[in-house]
């Protein structure tokens, strides 16, 4: 079999182009950060009733799509599809950057950004969110020795097969541990299932997927990188199956919570009562990030073209931001079971509806992350060598079915 060879991305306009745009991006980021931590969160929409508010569905969605990026170096490491193999090192890149794009958003939402040091030096194991403080870090060392297994010039095969499974196994704990943080807060009606935690690993496969899509489009659109036509079809195919088993865990999640009678109200607020909560449910999330999308990757006249792909993979992202969105604020929103079986009333806030209205500083602390992830993926492409120029026929990457 031919040996893959990879380059660093080639200097140009176009590059330079995208650079200047992510540093103005992290710079809007930035000013963001200045306002929240000078004036406090009383600049934002958040306040003591929804407390995670469009900063932490960024963070979130950048942390999954992180562990669903991976997947694609899993595929060709740990279970031996050689045809994914040549892109195991942009894949390996892009899970570490979008990792710490999602972290730096959480990190620079504190407020007082120097009691990370708190969180990282004292832990609460009974505390699931100390178990990701580890889960995070962890991750970023392992895929990191993982890129160093692909990239030494001597081959080391023990050292890239163990990583490659330990860094599998890792992401699918990690994800396990952010579906978790959810899954265990019992007095959340929202939440309060085991199931969070299987569905968010299938979210991951679902978003880590098409945002290696579109960055890979991107990339090679600056003038670097084989995005074949065989390889994008592989790739929206296997985005089928990872979107369908999202939209079943979904169904099924809402099926268990109407067969409980104690999630009833809940379900009822977020089918039909919720107002934009319902309406990002069923039109954003499952019309725009599910359906849609399965009806241009399945349609046999439109499932090739490099159009259509494209589009099904920004509104899988589209969905699944919406998603997240229902998920966190929609189950904010909805009031607290405190006592179950009875009605608590008082002057604060029980057994109302929370208001939440996402100011624009949120939405650009939340890009300020997306740019910073973008720009550390776009600089390794430049020094390292990542990206591969000489896919072999040997991999089924032959370029005769190039459908624009």
């Amino acid at each position: 079999m031919e040996r893959i060879k990879y380059s660093e991305l080639s200097s140009g306009t176009k590059l330079w182009w995208a650079a200047a745009i992510l540093t103005i991006i992290m710079a809007i980021g930035a000013f963001a950060v200045f306002k929240i931590e000078h004036y406090g969160h009383i600049v934002t929409g958040m306040n003591n009733q929804i407390v995670w508010g469009v900063p932490h569905i960024f963070a979130i969605f950048l942390i999954l799509s992180a562990s669903g990026a991976l997947n694609i170096a899993s595929i060709g490491s740990v279970f031996g599809k050689q045809e994914y193999k040549p892109l195991a090192r942009l894949s390996s890149l892009m899970a570490i950057s979008l990792l710490i794009g999602g972290l730096a958003i959480l990190v620079l939402d504190l407020g007082r950004v120097d009691r990370l040091i708190i969180a990282m030096t004292t832990y609460n194991f009974k505390s699931i969110f100390a178990w990701n403080v580890l889960l995070y870090t962890g991750f970023l060392g392992i895929v990191a020795i993982y890129l160093y297994a692909q990239m030494v010039r001597k081959e080391q095969p023990f050292l890239l097969k163990s990583t490659a499974l330990i860094a599998f196994l890792w992401r699918l704990i990690l994800t396990t541990g952010t579906g978790s943080i959810f899954g265990w807060l019992v007095a959340r009606s929202a939440y309060d299932a085991a199931i969070m935690a299987p569905m968010f690993i299938a979210m991951s496969f679902s978003f880590g997927l098409a945002v290696f899509m579109l960055i890979f489009f991107g990339i090679s659109a600056l003038g670097s990188g084989q995005y074949t036509a065989q390889m994008r079809i592989r790739q929206a195919r296997l985005l089928v199956i990872f979107v369908g088993v999202v939209l079943y865990f979904t169904l099924i999640s809402h099926l268990t919570n109407l067969y409980l009678a104690e999630h009833g109200g809940y379900e009822r607020f977020i089918l039909l009562d919720g107002g934009i909560y319902s309406f990002l449910f069923w039109v954003g999330h499952i019309f725009i990030g599910s359906i849609l999308p399965l009806i241009l990757l399945l349609h046999p006249r439109l499932n090739i073209r490099k159009g259509i792909i494209i589009l099904a993979a920004i509104l899988v992202v589209l969905g699944g931001f919406t998603q997240l969105y229902v998920i966190i604020i929609g189950g904010q929103a909805y009031p607290l079971e405190i006592f179950p079986g009875y009605e608590v009333s008082s002057s604060f806030s029980d057994g109302i509806i929370n208001k939440y209205t996402p100011s624009y500083l949120e939405f650009m602390l939340g890009m300020g992350g997306v740019g910073l992830a973008l720009f550390i993926i776009l600089l390794g492409v430049k020094i390292l060598r990542i990206l591969p120029v000489n896919l072999s026929k040997n991999l089924g990457y032959e370029n005769k079915l190039d459908v624009k």
